[in-house]
């Protein structure tokens, strides 16, 4: 359809330029080719020298030439794409691609359960275009939205597998789920967002106020994000191949003592062991470095030592005979790198996609093999998508949007945290060559890192099948009719074996378990919309739904061990074993609703969106499983006012929205009392004992459990300003949680520890912004910068209600949740540096001494309390931002750079103690430490002691700027693939995270205090 617009306006404005010549003094010819968004030729495009009115228009193929005068300059304009001006100067080749303005008002957005334009949108709603990260490679939904949407804020795994949490606008809950509600092309997804190809996805859509997000109830509290997969598009059948290869590398690593290291830092921790001295002269110093002034026989004497004086001071620093040995060999391991690597990774994708006679289809393969940077960590996932939409007569289209996933998860990672307890100097392997179980050959000393996955035998797969099978018909006066039909099914096993053969499973005589799990659940969704224009200027969009669903779960699980004659066959042979164990837990669950939405429009400019929906949910208590949540929004396009009249401003809207949406995020039988089985030993009078099974009831019922209800206002405006130069919107909001899903404590005398309840209120306000900014725009060089900006501030309003003798709430001390504080603030004890030599006396009444942290007693009685617990900060951001500058230079080559910050929290940096584990024993991160010669007021000495404020926390800022990636790519001349029967050929590389800048946080990446990897990925990109 878009071909044939082209073609009529290229026909009609042919006549219209056909013997239109000028001759303006002296003249150059310019030639080029116009191209549309998606590199398509662009036909009719009148193209004019500014200021006159000679001109042309572009041919069929998107071809011009015209002859210009000396400075001129060319403007480029076609209905329904923005204007182009362009300089010609010395130019005699000069193509454009234009950008359709539909984007501005007429753009169809999608919303729950259908589509508006976007000039009647009321709603908070963030669009991202996986057409933008073309460049980037996502692996995951996650790294699509990652900085990417204001008030979204996403997590960070860094293993194979990635992805990450999704939070939008904060916290709002205390024990129930805060992430938002998943929609995968109309319909509600419970599955993993690891099981949808980021390949698929044309955009994503982030409904973040009660507005947008209540017409789908149940969970919305939390947010929708909208996932919209690509269909077919007119023209002839294509094929796309997007294949990449890539590395991974640790991004940030504390050092660990090397071979020399080790010794000098173990001779320190054994004079910092011994209080006020204790020790003779230069007594775990090396003896063939003693001073002039210590002979060898006095140096020995100090502990009554005899023999070989190496072996001696060796001993003294409590390395092990193993280590000793090693050493007088030379014979060292460099622990990091058998516990990490440069971890391989691929994506490969290829799709067929077309549309032809009224019927769409579109096909994917993907195949994902990801290595991690720590060795054994590896995921592997092969995805598919089939999207087929026919139209059967004027009237009835059908259609189907299956997503298969098979994701394999049986990777055995080795304990990456083993480099930090490892001795340099211990044995990776035993005489017969096999791993050596104890490098050291002493517990405390850490275990092999590789050790207990070499008797692992694992098998974990995951297979999944989630489709919507649908039908619309067009019904007379405005009306449609739309059934969705939803299975999803999910096929888990998982099969684990602890060989015999491992030092610590041996007298179990191996250990042994399988698991399967099967999913099935469906919802259905009857969905009658009516919309209608009445005098061109009342637009009327309605939507009613009616929807049901239901899940069921069945779940086995077995193990054994105590194999006999042995445990080879593992759980292959699990029946071989003498203790086993079967248990299963299914699940069932069911859920409706009923909604109802108005969107209305006059004249463009003035827009109102009104919803009520009812859901029912099974989990919730009998005599509340229903709740009725209700939204209105106002939208005002003042732009458009013949009042308002500036030369600057090209669009402005503002809106303004109420609604209330609720949260059932909790386990499906919280609200029951439950009957749990077991077993024990009874004995009889003749002392014999046998096994009796036992029933008891595991939880108090609460038949008042009811919906968790957040409610929320939001204003905001959207702008455009300086002829689309630079555009933004601006949001303000407030949510109020109540009704708060909590495990409330409850005293022993009732025989049970908690019960689900409806308790408390958590308020979040916040405020988002985000700008786009077209900075240049030449035919050789464009520049665009996007911004987001967000930040939240939530508190704990109300809690259970109960009330001291002066009438004031009481805080839940155990949980560290507060009356007038958010609900991620810090109280703890608080430090104030470290005790020095000067200070000895004073630390003594604490029970520590110089070089230990000094620990505020806020009271002064001596003791550590709650009395003494101060409020000391956040951990989670004070506020968030994120930048990318997208540059396409020489038309053919394309760059982008974002990055994003989290600014203002805290975390707990204990490595500042020294104190990690048995220092005298294991090895350490290479840290600064205090010493009486060389003291610091951070960092306390080795083995520092906590006296009376045993499990205190030493918190730093974990503020942090990330450079997230960096992308170019190059995309062929359409010239040179013509022959070649090529429609589009792109290269591109990119490199995520390229680095961090934490100013105050020194050890492992500030945002998962682990590691990181750094992606190199080079990939290309073929359209047939």
């Amino acid at each position: 359809m878009k071909q044939k617009n082209y073609k009529s306006s290229w026909i009609i404005l042919s006549l219209l330029f056909l013997s239109t010549t000028w001759a303006i003094g002296q003249e150059s010819s310019v030639s080029g080719t116009v191209l549309d968004e998606t590199d398509l030729p662009l036909p009719g495009v009148t193209v004019m020298v500014k200021g006159t009115t000679k001109g042309v228009i572009t041919d069929l193929d998107g071809k011009y030439s015209i002859s210009v005068p000396q400075g001129g300059v060319l403007t480029f304009s076609f209905i329904g794409f923005d204007l182009i001006e362009r300089e010609v100067g010395n130019q005699s080749v000069i193509d454009v691609k234009m950008q359709s303005n539909t984007s501005d008002l007429d753009e169809v957005v999608v919303i729950g359960y259908g589509t508006a334009k976007k000039r009647d949108i009321t709603g908070a709603v963030s669009t991202v275009k996986n057409d933008v990260l073309k460049n980037e490679n996502p692996n995951s939904v996650q790294d699509i939205l990652r900085g990417n949407a204001a008030g979204l804020n996403v997590g960070l795994n860094t293993d194979a597998k990635g992805g990450g949490s999704l939070e939008v606008r904060g916290r709002t809950s205390l024990n129930a789920g805060n992430s938002p509600l998943l929609v995968v092309d109309g319909a509600i997804y419970y599955g993993q967002l690891a099981d949808i190809n980021p390949n698929d996805i044309e955009t994503l859509e982030v409904l973040k106020d009660a507005s947008a997000a209540a017409v789908f109830g149940a969970k919305a509290a939390s947010g929708v994000i909208l996932i919209n997969t690509k269909r077919g598009k007119e023209g002839k059948s294509r094929i796309n191949i997007n294949s990449n290869i890539g590395m991974g590398t640790n991004s940030r690593f504390p050092e660990v003592y090397g071979p020399e290291g080790f010794l000098t830092f173990r001779e320190e921790v054994q004079k910092s062991s011994f209080a006020g001295g204790g020790f003779g002269e230069h007594q775990f110093s090396d003896p063939r470095n003693l001073p002039s002034n210590i002979s060898m026989d006095q140096w020995l004497a100090y502990d009554g030592s005899s023999g070989d004086p190496v072996t001696v001071w060796l001993q003294r620093l409590n390395l092990q005979p193993a280590e000793i040995e090693n050493y007088f060999n030379g014979q060292s391991v460099d622990w990091y790198d058998r516990v990490f690597q440069a971890g391989f990774r691929q994506d490969h994708t290829v799709s067929l996609s077309g549309s032809k006679d009224d019927f769409k289809y579109f096909w994917s393969l993907g195949y994902l093999n990801n290595q991690g940077v720590v060795v054994g960590d590896e995921f592997k996932t092969f995805r598919s998508r089939v999207n087929l939409e026919g139209k059967v007569n004027k009237f009835l289209t059908v259609g189907m949007n299956t997503q298969f996933a098979n994701r394999d998860e049986s990777q055995v990672p080795v304990g990456w945290g083993a480099i930090r307890t490892l001795s340099p100097w211990g044995s990776e392997f035993n005489e017969d060559g096999t791993l050596k179980w104890r490098p050291n050959d002493e517990a405390s000393g850490g275990k092999h890192p590789s050790y207990d996955r070499t008797y692992i035998d694992r098998v974990q797969r995951e297979f999944t099948i989630n489709s919507t099978l649908y039908a619309a018909i067009d019904l007379p006066f405005g009306f449609s009719f739309r059934t969705n039909f939803t299975p999803r099914f999910e096929f888990y096993e998982r099969y684990n074996h602890e060989s015999a053969a491992h030092v610590e499973w041996a007298e179990r005589g191996g250990n042994a378990s399988r698991r399967q799990r099967k999913v099935y659940n469906w919802q259905i969704d009857n969905i009658l919309t009516w919309q209608k224009i009445f005098a061109e200027k009342h637009d009327f969009n309605v939507t009613m739904l009616a929807n049901a669903e239901q899940y069921q779960s069945w779940d086995n699980t077995m193990s054994n061990n105590g194999f006999q004659p042995h445990d080879r066959l593992g759980f292959s042979k699990i029946d071989a074993g003498i203790n086993p164990l079967i248990s299963s837990h299914d699940q069932y669950s069911t859920g409706d609703a009923l909604m109802g939405r108005l969107i209305y429009s006059y004249d463009g400019k003035y827009s109102t969106t009104m919803s009520i929906r009812r859901d029912g949910y099974s989990a919730f208590g009998q005599l509340n499983p229903r709740a009725t949540f209700y939204s209105a929004a106002l939208g005002w396009l003042f732009s458009d006012e013949d009042f308002v009249s500036l030369d600057w401003l090209d669009y402005g809207k503002l809106r303004f929205s109420w609604g209330s949406n609720g949260n059932r995020d909790i386990g499906r039988y919280d609200a029951l009392s439950d009957l749990a089985t077991g077993k024990y030993f009874y004995q009889r009078p003749n002392g014999e004992l046998y096994l009796v099974n036992q029933l008891y009831v595991n939880r108090m019922e609460n038949p008042r459990l009811r919906w968790e209800r957040t409610e929320a206002f939001n204003i905001g405006l959207d702008f455009s300003i300086l002829q689309n130069k630079i555009d933004g919107t601006i949001e303000a909001y407030t949510m109020s949680t109540t009704d708060l899903l909590v495990q409330r404590n409850l005293p022993d005398i009732l025989g049970f520890n908690w019960v689900y309840d409806n308790l408390g209120e958590v308020q979040n306000r916040g405020l988002e912004l985000t700008l786009t900014s077209r900075n240049m725009d030449r035919s050789n060089f464009s520049w665009t910068t996007t911004g987001n900006f967000q930040l939240n501030r939530n508190v704990i309003k109300s809690l259970y209600g109960d009330l001291d003798e002066n009438g004031n709430e009481l805080n839940d001390f155990e949980n560290q949740w507060f009356i007038g504080q958010a609900i991620d603030r810090i109280w703890h004890y608080k430090t104030d540096g470290i005790w020095q030599s000067h200070e000895a006396a004073e630390a003594a009444e604490y029970g520590v001494r110089p070089g230990d942290y000094k620990v505020i007693d806020v009271d002064g009685d001596g003791r550590f309390t709650n009395a003494d617990r101060q409020f000391q900060g956040y951990t989670q951001p004070r506020f968030r931002w994120s930048l990318r500058n997208d540059f396409r230079v020489y038309k053919n080559f394309e760059v982008g750079v974002m990055m994003y910050s989290y600014w203002g929290h805290m975390g707990s940096f204990n490595q500042m103690k020294n104190r990690d584990g048995f220092l005298d024993r294991t090895n350490s991160y290479v840290t600064p430490y205090w010493t009486e010669e060389n003291p610091n007021n951070e960092w306390a000495r080795l083995n520092s002691s906590e006296g009376g404020a045993s499990g205190f926390n030493v918190y730093r800022m974990r503020s942090f700027i990330r450079l997230e990636n960096i992308s170019i790519s190059y995309s062929v001349p359409k010239s040179r693939l013509e022959k070649m029967k090529i429609e589009n050929l792109r290269i591109y590389g990119n490199v995520r995270n390229v680095g961090v800048y934490a100013p105050n946080w020194g050890f492992w990446d500030p945002e998962n205090s682990g590691p990181v990897p750094r992606l190199f990925t080079l990939g290309i990109d073929l359209t047939l």
